[in-house]
């Protein structure tokens, strides 16, 4: 198959990811946060994340100069929260409880999994550049994860507790 953006996007869309929101301050102390499925684990021993942010994301320079941020693992009941973070709206979060976490970094009350960061690296990535956190702090809900595959919300057929 040649090689074309749009047939390797889709490659690479059937790699079934979770759905997170990425949480920080800008330097103005003003809330900031957006929608990635770029989230992997690192490291055990430390303890070690990273995600990726778009050299054209609108909060791409506030990433880059961030010493703490939060990633949110967003639980299946989250897509309107995904779509909401993901949105060119002027407040990503309006309506949305949060609580000031390690940094000031804003947490959100409701998630999966939340793991606080403080930015540990950050690497060149075509166009992407990566960003890896050293865990200071994390949450475990263990709820059912909100699931995105081949360009749309999944859902996993999960055994039910009885």
């Amino acid at each position: 198959h040649h090689m074309d953006s749009k047939a390797f996007r889709n490659a690479l869309g059937q790699f079934a990811t979770g759905v997170t929101v990425i949480t920080t301050l800008d330097a103005s102390g003003n809330r900031v946060g957006m929608t990635a499925n770029s989230f992997s684990s690192v490291s055990l021993d430390p303890m070690l994340v990273l995600w990726s942010i778009a050299k054209t994301s609108k909060a791409f320079d506030v990433f880059m100069r961030t010493p703490h941020f939060a990633i949110h693992v967003l639980n299946a009941g989250q897509k309107q929260l995904s779509s909401q973070f993901a949105s060119n709206c002027d407040d990503r979060f309006t309506g949305i409880d949060t609580v000031a976490g390690h940094g000031g970094v804003p947490l959100l009350t409701d998630y999966s999994a939340v793991f606080q960061c403080e930015t540990s690296a950050r690497h060149e990535g075509g166009d992407h550049v990566i960003i890896v956190g050293r865990v200071v702090a994390f949450d475990n809900k263990a709820l059912p994860p909100l699931v995105f595959h081949a360009g749309r919300y999944a859902d996993l057929d999960l055994p039910v507790a009885v």
